[in-house]
């Protein structure tokens, strides 16, 4: 059975980097239009060239947009319905995290946080249901986290967020049944990309001890699981682990990372602030 991505319209969000970047070079030899997403258009039109040079006959369409500004994303669908761009995959993969305990975090990081992660990701995915399930065919894939199921000290703000995709990924999942559209959760653990290298903690320095995966794997992942139709992919040994403990001995999880490493986070970050 053929994916929604064979020959079909696909929007990637952050785009520009990362999984985003990664998952719109495997896609160039399937899809039959890319239409890319995000802030900087220097960079969204080098991959442009480069995924037209992968496959002759591609459509790229670039939608150079800032998702955390809540009037462009209204503004993003609008231009959607305008130039008739018929989606049949949308992938959420644009994000943006912050480190630090949260009554010592900056209000307004996790404002904007909260509107990219959360608020243009549900304007973007409200807008594109009605059209899939009237063609009874499609999907979404949701780029999560693993933080999304689990918890970890020091990232409150950015887990309640991932909380929210993943419980809408499996809500919608639910919803979709019957109609032929389908919705994917892809939730990794840390990923070698411009996102954690960019991850803010209290010391301004990227987080330690962070076994990561590169994004080509995960996204590799993430295509695999859509292709089959899963509600959750799981990127990696590492973060399925930390699931598993998480789901079959909550406490421990809990005494483990709330405990142990919260107490040892607001230490240090009262340190730096002294």
């Amino acid at each position: 059975m053929m994916s929604a991505i064979d020959g079909g319209t696909v929007v990637v969000t952050g785009a520009s980097s990362g999984i985003g970047r990664e998952i719109a070079r495997q896609l160039a030899p399937r899809a039959g239009k890319l239409v890319l997403v995000a802030r900087r258009v220097e960079r969204l039109e080098a991959l442009s060239t480069e995924l037209r040079a992968m496959r002759d006959g591609l459509e790229v369409v670039l939608l150079p947009c800032d998702l955390g500004d809540r009037a462009a994303t209204l503004a993003l669908v609008e231009t959607l319905r305008a130039r008739e761009i018929e989606v049949d995959v949308l992938i959420n993969n644009a994000g943006v995290g912050d480190m630090g305990v949260f009554d010592r975090a900056s209000l307004d990081k996790t404002l904007a946080m909260i509107e990219l992660n959360v608020v243009s990701l549900t304007i973007l995915t409200h807008a594109v249901l009605p059209g899939m399930v009237a063609r009874g065919k499609g999907g979404v894939l949701n780029v999560s986290s693993g933080f999304g199921m689990s918890i970890m000290p020091g990232f409150a703000a950015y887990i309640a967020t991932k909380h929210y995709v993943s419980g809408l990924s499996e809500a919608l999942v639910a919803d979709l049944a019957g109609t032929g559209v389908t919705m994917t959760q892809v939730c990794p653990g840390p990923v070698a990309t411009e996102f954690e290298e960019n991850l803010g903690n209290f010391t301004g320095q990227k987080a330690p001890g962070l076994v990561e995966i590169t994004a080509e794997r995960c996204a590799r992942s993430a295509i695999r699981g859509f292709d089959r139709g899963r509600a959750l992919v799981v990127p990696g040994i590492i973060m399925s682990l930390v699931l598993w403990i998480n789901h079959w001995s909550p406490r421990f999880s809990r005494r483990l990372f709330s405990r142990l490493l919260g107490r040892v986070l607001r230490k240090k970050q009262l340190a730096v602030g002294a």
